[in-house]
Protein backbone atom coordinates (compact mmCIF):
# COMPACT_ATOMS: atom_id res chain seq x y z
CA UNK A 1 0.00 0.00 0.00
CA UNK A 2 2.85 2.34 0.84
CA UNK A 3 4.58 1.83 -2.52
CA UNK A 4 1.27 2.37 -4.34
CA UNK A 5 0.82 5.72 -2.59
CA UNK A 6 4.36 6.68 -3.56
CA UNK A 7 3.60 5.87 -7.21
CA UNK A 8 0.33 7.80 -7.16
CA UNK A 9 2.08 10.81 -5.66
CA UNK A 10 4.78 10.70 -8.33
CA UNK A 11 2.22 10.39 -11.14
CA UNK A 12 0.23 13.31 -9.70
CA UNK A 13 3.43 15.37 -9.70
CA UNK A 14 3.95 14.62 -13.40
CA UNK A 15 0.33 15.50 -14.16
CA UNK A 16 0.71 18.83 -12.36
CA UNK A 17 4.01 19.72 -14.03
CA UNK A 18 3.39 18.54 -17.59
CA UNK A 19 -0.34 19.25 -17.50
CA UNK A 20 0.01 22.85 -16.34
CA UNK A 21 2.84 23.50 -18.82
CA UNK A 22 0.61 22.41 -21.69
CA UNK A 23 -2.45 24.17 -20.27
CA UNK A 24 -0.67 27.50 -19.83
CA UNK A 25 0.70 27.30 -23.37
CA UNK A 26 -2.75 26.70 -24.86
CA UNK A 27 -4.48 29.18 -22.55
CA UNK A 28 -2.05 31.93 -23.50
CA UNK A 29 -3.35 31.74 -27.07
CA UNK A 30 -6.77 33.20 -26.15
CA UNK A 31 -6.32 34.91 -22.77
CA UNK A 32 -4.13 37.67 -21.40
CA UNK A 33 -1.22 36.41 -19.32
CA UNK A 34 2.28 37.46 -18.35
CA UNK A 35 3.83 35.44 -21.16
CA UNK A 36 1.95 36.91 -24.15
CA UNK A 37 1.94 40.41 -22.62
CA UNK A 38 5.73 40.41 -22.23
CA UNK A 39 6.01 39.04 -25.77
CA UNK A 40 4.40 42.21 -27.09
CA UNK A 41 6.59 44.41 -24.93
CA UNK A 42 9.71 42.68 -26.25
CA UNK A 43 8.65 43.19 -29.86
CA UNK A 44 7.98 46.87 -29.17
CA UNK A 45 11.40 47.07 -27.51
CA UNK A 46 13.06 45.85 -30.70
CA UNK A 47 11.09 48.39 -32.80
CA UNK A 48 12.17 51.21 -30.49
CA UNK A 49 15.74 49.92 -30.59
CA UNK A 50 15.80 50.29 -34.38
CA UNK A 51 14.92 53.98 -34.03
CA UNK A 52 17.84 54.62 -31.67
CA UNK A 53 21.33 55.43 -32.88
CA UNK A 54 22.93 54.49 -29.57
CA UNK A 55 22.12 50.87 -28.61
CA UNK A 56 24.30 50.70 -25.47
CA UNK A 57 21.27 50.68 -23.19
CA UNK A 58 19.67 47.83 -25.17
CA UNK A 59 22.86 45.76 -25.02
CA UNK A 60 23.06 46.42 -21.28
CA UNK A 61 19.49 45.20 -20.71
CA UNK A 62 20.19 42.00 -22.66
CA UNK A 63 23.37 41.50 -20.63
CA UNK A 64 21.42 41.81 -17.38
CA UNK A 65 18.88 39.26 -18.57
CA UNK A 66 21.67 36.89 -19.57
CA UNK A 67 23.32 37.25 -16.15
CA UNK A 68 20.05 36.29 -14.45
CA UNK A 69 20.10 33.00 -16.35
CA UNK A 70 23.79 32.50 -15.50
CA UNK A 71 23.06 32.97 -11.79
CA UNK A 72 20.33 30.33 -11.74
CA UNK A 73 22.34 27.95 -13.94
CA UNK A 74 25.31 28.12 -11.58
CA UNK A 75 22.94 27.62 -8.64
CA UNK A 76 21.63 24.48 -10.33
CA UNK A 77 25.17 23.11 -10.58
CA UNK A 78 25.73 23.65 -6.86
CA UNK A 79 22.43 21.98 -6.00
CA UNK A 80 23.19 19.06 -8.33
CA UNK A 81 26.56 18.59 -6.66
CA UNK A 82 24.82 18.46 -3.28
CA UNK A 83 22.22 15.93 -4.47
CA UNK A 84 24.87 13.67 -6.03
CA UNK A 85 26.86 13.82 -2.80
CA UNK A 86 23.74 12.92 -0.80
CA UNK A 87 23.12 9.94 -3.11
CA UNK A 88 26.53 8.61 -2.12
CA UNK A 89 25.58 8.81 1.56
CA UNK A 90 22.02 7.52 1.32
CA UNK A 91 22.20 5.39 4.44
CA UNK A 92 23.63 8.18 6.57
CA UNK A 93 21.05 10.70 5.31
CA UNK A 94 18.20 8.25 5.99
CA UNK A 95 19.45 7.78 9.52
CA UNK A 96 19.37 11.54 10.06
CA UNK A 97 15.80 11.76 8.74
CA UNK A 98 14.75 8.81 10.90
CA UNK A 99 15.34 10.95 14.00
CA UNK A 100 12.93 13.63 12.81
CA UNK A 101 9.36 13.62 14.17
CA UNK A 102 7.49 13.80 10.85
CA UNK A 103 6.49 11.08 8.45
CA UNK A 104 7.55 7.48 8.09
CA UNK A 105 10.92 6.57 6.68
CA UNK A 106 10.50 4.74 3.32
CA UNK A 107 12.59 1.97 1.85
CA UNK A 108 16.01 2.71 0.44
CA UNK A 109 14.71 2.31 -3.14
CA UNK A 110 11.91 4.86 -2.62
CA UNK A 111 14.32 7.26 -0.96
CA UNK A 112 16.74 7.03 -3.88
CA UNK A 113 13.84 7.52 -6.31
CA UNK A 114 13.00 10.78 -4.55
CA UNK A 115 16.61 11.93 -4.83
CA UNK A 116 16.76 11.00 -8.51
CA UNK A 117 13.53 12.89 -9.26
CA UNK A 118 14.95 15.96 -7.54
CA UNK A 119 18.14 15.50 -9.53
CA UNK A 120 16.23 15.34 -12.84
CA UNK A 121 14.24 18.48 -12.00
CA UNK A 122 17.40 20.53 -11.51
CA UNK A 123 19.08 19.03 -14.59
CA UNK A 124 16.05 20.15 -16.60
CA UNK A 125 16.27 23.61 -15.02
CA UNK A 126 19.99 23.83 -15.83
CA UNK A 127 19.41 23.10 -19.51
CA UNK A 128 16.60 25.65 -19.70
CA UNK A 129 18.65 28.39 -18.07
CA UNK A 130 21.70 27.76 -20.25
CA UNK A 131 19.55 27.71 -23.40
CA UNK A 132 18.00 31.01 -22.30
CA UNK A 133 21.50 32.45 -21.87
CA UNK A 134 22.47 31.37 -25.38
CA UNK A 135 19.38 32.92 -26.94
CA UNK A 136 19.96 36.20 -25.15
CA UNK A 137 23.45 35.99 -26.65
CA UNK A 138 21.77 35.67 -30.05
CA UNK A 139 19.72 38.80 -29.29
CA UNK A 140 22.94 40.68 -28.50
CA UNK A 141 24.32 39.70 -31.91
CA UNK A 142 21.11 40.81 -33.61
CA UNK A 143 21.23 44.18 -31.83
CA UNK A 144 24.79 44.60 -33.05
CA UNK A 145 23.74 43.89 -36.64
CA UNK A 146 20.55 46.00 -36.54
CA UNK A 147 20.26 48.66 -39.28
CA UNK A 148 20.76 52.27 -38.21
CA UNK A 149 17.90 54.79 -38.33
CA UNK A 150 19.57 56.77 -41.13
CA UNK A 151 20.16 53.69 -43.29
CA UNK A 152 18.12 54.50 -46.41
CA UNK A 153 18.86 51.15 -48.05
CA UNK A 154 16.74 49.26 -45.50
CA UNK A 155 13.03 49.40 -46.27
CA UNK A 156 10.34 49.80 -43.56
CA UNK A 157 9.18 46.23 -44.29
CA UNK A 158 12.71 44.92 -43.67
CA UNK A 159 12.91 46.84 -40.41
CA UNK A 160 9.60 45.42 -39.24
CA UNK A 161 10.69 41.89 -40.18
CA UNK A 162 13.94 42.38 -38.26
CA UNK A 163 12.09 43.70 -35.19
CA UNK A 164 9.70 40.75 -35.24
CA UNK A 165 12.55 38.26 -35.64
CA UNK A 166 14.65 39.78 -32.84
CA UNK A 167 11.56 40.02 -30.64
CA UNK A 168 10.74 36.37 -31.30
CA UNK A 169 14.24 35.23 -30.30
CA UNK A 170 13.97 37.35 -27.16
CA UNK A 171 10.56 35.81 -26.42
CA UNK A 172 11.98 32.30 -26.77
CA UNK A 173 14.77 33.20 -24.36
CA UNK A 174 12.23 34.54 -21.88
CA UNK A 175 10.08 31.42 -22.19
CA UNK A 176 13.08 29.16 -21.54
CA UNK A 177 14.00 31.20 -18.47
CA UNK A 178 10.39 30.99 -17.26
CA UNK A 179 10.38 27.18 -17.59
CA UNK A 180 13.65 26.96 -15.69
CA UNK A 181 12.27 29.16 -12.93
CA UNK A 182 9.13 27.01 -12.70
CA UNK A 183 11.38 24.02 -12.08
CA UNK A 184 12.50 25.60 -8.82
CA UNK A 185 8.86 25.75 -7.72
CA UNK A 186 8.34 22.08 -8.56
CA UNK A 187 11.60 21.18 -6.83
CA UNK A 188 10.15 22.66 -3.63
CA UNK A 189 7.16 20.36 -4.10
CA UNK A 190 9.52 17.37 -4.41
CA UNK A 191 11.04 18.37 -1.06
CA UNK A 192 7.60 17.72 0.43
CA UNK A 193 7.92 14.13 -0.80
CA UNK A 194 10.65 13.57 1.80
CA UNK A 195 8.05 14.29 4.48
CA UNK A 196 5.13 12.25 3.14
CA UNK A 197 3.56 11.40 -0.26
CA UNK A 198 0.37 13.25 0.71
CA UNK A 199 2.42 16.35 1.46
CA UNK A 200 4.08 15.89 -1.94
CA UNK A 201 0.71 15.80 -3.73
CA UNK A 202 -0.57 18.81 -1.79
CA UNK A 203 2.61 20.77 -2.52
CA UNK A 204 2.40 19.93 -6.25
CA UNK A 205 -1.19 21.16 -6.34
CA UNK A 206 -0.26 24.31 -4.45
CA UNK A 207 2.54 25.07 -6.91
CA UNK A 208 0.09 24.87 -9.84
CA UNK A 209 -2.32 27.22 -8.06
CA UNK A 210 0.45 29.73 -7.33
CA UNK A 211 1.76 29.60 -10.89
CA UNK A 212 -1.73 30.03 -12.35
CA UNK A 213 -2.55 33.02 -10.15
CA UNK A 214 0.73 34.74 -10.96
CA UNK A 215 0.50 34.04 -14.69
CA UNK A 216 -3.17 34.89 -15.29
CA UNK A 217 -4.51 36.83 -12.28
CA UNK A 218 -1.63 38.76 -10.74
CA UNK A 219 -1.45 42.49 -10.08
CA UNK A 220 1.76 42.56 -12.13
CA UNK A 221 -0.23 41.38 -15.16
CA UNK A 222 -2.85 44.11 -14.67
CA UNK A 223 -0.11 46.72 -14.37
CA UNK A 224 1.62 45.51 -17.54
CA UNK A 225 -1.64 45.46 -19.50
CA UNK A 226 -2.51 48.96 -18.29
CA UNK A 227 0.76 50.30 -19.68
CA UNK A 228 0.06 49.24 -23.26
CA UNK A 229 -2.65 50.10 -25.80
CA UNK A 230 -3.76 46.81 -27.34
CA UNK A 231 -6.29 48.26 -29.79
CA UNK A 232 -5.42 50.83 -32.40
CA UNK A 233 -7.75 53.86 -32.53
CA UNK A 234 -10.40 53.69 -35.24
CA UNK A 235 -9.24 55.45 -38.44
CA UNK A 236 -11.02 58.62 -39.53
CA UNK A 237 -13.52 57.93 -42.29
CA UNK A 238 -12.99 59.76 -45.59
CA UNK A 239 -16.42 61.39 -45.41
CA UNK A 240 -15.75 62.77 -41.95
CA UNK A 241 -12.32 63.93 -43.03
CA UNK A 242 -13.77 65.70 -46.08
CA UNK A 243 -16.44 67.41 -44.02
CA UNK A 244 -13.90 68.65 -41.51
CA UNK A 245 -11.72 70.03 -44.30
CA UNK A 246 -14.66 71.82 -45.97
CA UNK A 247 -15.82 73.32 -42.67
CA UNK A 248 -12.32 74.53 -41.90
CA UNK A 249 -11.97 76.22 -45.32
CA UNK A 250 -15.44 77.77 -45.06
Amino acid sequence: MGDLLELIAFLWFLVCWLGYTEYSKRRAADRACLSNTLDMYREDWMRVMLRRENRIADASVVGNLERNGAFFASSCLLILAGIITALGYTQEVMEVFSTMPFGKLPTREIWELRMVVLLVVFIYAFFKFTWSMRMYNFVSVMIGSAPHPDDTKTSPASREAFARSAGNVCNLAGDAFNLGLRSYYYALAVVGWFIHPIVFMAASTLVVIVLYRREFCSEALHALRAGKVFEEPAPIKPETDAKSKSSSTG
